[in-house]
């Protein structure tokens, strides 16, 4: 394997590789059981008519060597676009060649010719060959934030009754 590590744009011919790094990245993150993301579903969010999130696909010799997904954030203080980076996944192979600090600074290059000013990302609190990384790149770590979430029946909870319980 050389060196040379080159990223490109995901295309819809992608779709099922992503797919399938996204699996080996859940396995990894041992929340396997929780993707049911189908290649259809995948293309039509990275791909279809109105997109919900953008892929970059990093490679080694023609080999895919990682990916990563994201989309657009907005920061009210600064009001200024942003990127929330949702995934960042280099397969084992590929690790320690340069390939996650392409994939980020890809991100970051696609954010800084937008005019954007933030980049964002969450890593699991075990995860510590990620938040190595990460400290490494100069990334700050706000630990005064907490991360919330509604999914299935408390989402559907919510939308169906706005109003506050009695």
């Amino acid at each position: 394997m050389s060196d040379a590590v080159s990223i490109r744009a995901a295309t819809p011919a992608d779709t099922g590789l992503i797919l399938e790094m996204i699996g080996e990245l859940a396995e990894y993150e041992r929340l396997a059981d929780a993707v049911s993301s189908t290649e259809e579903q995948l293309g039509a969010a990275l791909f279809g008519r109105h997109p919900a999130a953008e892929a970059l696909i990093a490679e080694h010799d023609g080999e895919a060597a990682g990916y990563a997904i994201f989309f657009p954030t907005f920061s009210t203080f600064l009001s200024s676009q942003g990127i929330w980076l949702e995934d960042i996944y280099v397969r084992p192979a590929h690790r320690r060649a340069g390939t996650g600090r392409a994939l980020i600074s890809a991100v970051a290059a696609l954010l800084v010719a937008r005019g954007g000013e933030r980049l964002e990302w969450s890593a699991l609190t075990w995860n510590e060959l990620a938040l190595g990384f990460y400290r490494g790149l100069g990334a700050q770590r706000m630990d005064d934030w907490v991360t919330h979430r509604l999914i299935g029946e408390g989402l559907q909870a919510l939308a169906e009754n706005p109003a506050r319980p009695a």
